[in-house]
């Protein structure tokens, strides 16, 4: 009998002194791995930053020892959460001029003006966030009384989709912007012959010379804005649509020091130096840093009548929008992309656009396989055009562009043609995967707002009653999934990121109720409570 217990003691002992270490177990948890069976779990190990082992707690602790183990006291845990189309930058530079967001006229919009420069005087004064849409004139402002305003300092506020803008007489004539300027892909408008201060798409490019260059240091506290902002909404990818050499290698930079946490997949700006840069020096990829794809603009937007139909604007007859890259230029950059390892995501809005893209890609990817290629948006198609996406072009869409738009959407397309705008379940029956993001600042960051636009097709005061196009919803599972798994696919980082696997990255976010099983309208204000990046708590 002593020797049976010597035997059983010393076998418990071995034992013990055979488990693995790791740095952290999480345990009594109701996680959602979003593995290939889309499986539950209630614990998880992770070491040297990525998950060793998921299942359940007795499993786990048979086999490792913790440094520090955390009690998830039942709460929900899903991967970390990928937005697959934002301006992260965009954000963080927001932060630095006039918040435009949610104003209801243009007297609000100049009160918010006067306000900002009084308390920080510039030399040009910036601002983002209109939406004529929003007032109850729905039409352009015009520049009168900015020029009143501000006679001598140069001001230039950005519609919230990014694709117009209104300027004051002083930055026209810095800008030596005339009635007579020329230009292509987009629009200065006038009225009765005279200019009113409002640049649709390409004609905006003419600012940009006179606009004051932010310091490094300023580039480097707009990251480090945006990265705040993100992380508090349980982001730990953002997948950044159009960014200059000069800033990526800003963010590798901020990332090898420690100073910048987030994963970025970033998307090379569609500038002659940039290609020539990125295309010869290949794809550059770190554990935080994915320089892969080429994002180009097709059309414009909707909002603003810059995006390019085949009919005209039924609100707006003779007018068709216009291509913001010439369709030659489309054809032949994705010739050129397509004898690269980069990908090539393109913004399309109008029915005409998509188009020409999905055309544009089928020529370019002929013989090629496994490319993934990105239409950005994808926002109205024709119904014969779904079919390109059989191909393996990878629809990346925002589902709060749906519940922003859906009030005027229909004034601009008409009944018909509106059926196929923002058809994000037939996008995924035929490309069997949608990415899914919020297109931020020109939408809120919340990604638990893109996962109720995305299920309840409803404004937050759920509006209409039985949802918007519902044939077009997506199902929780399938939303879950184009916030993690599916739009880290389209990154090509499936491997590494996207569900919660051993062997991948420990990003994971504790949410403050079961975005699985939560009431509809209790999803917009769903926290995320607690956020890992590499095992790391960031929040």
């Amino acid at each position: 009998m002593k020797k049976f217990l010597f035997i059983s003691i010393t076998f418990l002992a071995l034992s013990c002194q055979t488990k693995e270490e790791v740095d952290l177990i999480v345990q009594n948890a109701n996680i959602y791995t979003v593995d290939g069976d889309f499986s539950k779990a209630s614990s998880i190990a992770i070491k040297d930053g990525k998950f060793v082992a998921v299942g359940n707690i007795e499993e786990i602790t048979q086999k490792y020892n913790a440094k520090e183990l955390l009690d998830a006291e039942g709460k929900t845990i899903v991967p970390g959460l990928i937005d697959a189309h934002c301006h992260f930058y965009g954000l963080g530079q927001n932060q630095q001029v006039v918040d435009l967001v949610g104003t209801s006229s243009y007297d609000e919009i100049l009160e918010k003006v006067v306000a900002f420069h009084k308390e920080r005087p510039s030399s040009f004064v910036m601002g983002r966030g209109w939406d004529q849409n929003d007032w109850e004139v729905k039409e352009f402002p015009t520049k009168e009384k900015l020029d009143e305003l501000f006679p001598d300092t140069p001001v230039a506020l950005r519609r919230i989709d990014g694709h117009a803008l209104l300027v004051n007489q002083k930055a026209l004539d810095l800008a030596g912007i005339t009635v007579d300027t020329k230009t292509e892909g987009g629009e200065i408008v006038k009225e009765n012959g005279k200019l009113t201060g409002v640049l649709v798409d390409n004609p905006m490019g003419l600012i940009d010379p006179i606009v004051p260059p932010l310091s490094t240091e300023q580039q480097i506290q707009a990251l480090k804005d945006a990265e705040r902002i993100s992380l508090d909404y349980g982001l730990t990818t953002v997948n950044d649509a159009g960014l200059s050499r000069e800033t990526i290698e800003l963010i590798d930079s901020l990332q090898q020091a420690g100073e910048l946490s987030i994963r970025v997949y970033a998307m090379v700006a569609n500038y002659p130096e940039n290609l020539d840069y990125f295309l010869n020096k290949g794809i550059i990829k770190t554990d935080g840093l994915n320089v892969s794809s080429v994002k180009v603009y097709g059309d414009g937007a909707l909002g603003s009548r810059g995006a390019a139909l085949r009919e005209p604007y039924s609100d707006k007859p003779g007018h068709f929008g216009a291509m913001v890259t010439p369709v030659d230029q489309i054809e032949a950059l994705a010739q050129r992309i397509a004898a690269s390892d980069y990908q090539m995501n393109t913004h399309a809005i109008g029915d005409s656009a998509n188009i020409v893209v999905l055309r544009a890609y089928d020529k370019a990817l002929e013989g090629k396989s496994d490319r993934r290629w990105k239409v950005e948006h994808a926002q109205v198609i024709s119904p014969s055009d779904f079919d390109y996406y059989e191909k393996g072009i990878i629809p990346s869409v925002q589902p709060t562009h749906a519940t922003s738009d859906m009030y005027w959407a229909g004034d601009r397309l008409g009944s018909e043609r509106e059926k196929g705008a923002y058809a994000y379940k037939d996008l995924l029956e035929k490309a069997g995967l949608v990415a899914l993001g919020t297109d931020f600042p020109v939408e809120r960051v919340s990604p638990f707002l893109t996962f109720y636009a995305a299920v309840a097709r409803q404004d937050l005061e759920q509006y209409p009653e039985r949802g918007y196009q519902m044939e077009n919803a997506l199902s929780r599972e399938e939303t879950l999934k184009g916030m993690t798994i599916w739009a880290a696919y389209s990154n090509f980082e499936e491997d590494e990121k996207g569900s919660i696997e051993p062997g991948k990255f420990a990003d994971f976010v504790i949410l403050s109720e079961d975005i699985m099983t939560a009431p509809l309208q209790n999803i917009p204000n769903i926290e995320a409570e607690q956020v890992f990046l590499g095992g790391k708590k960031m929040k």
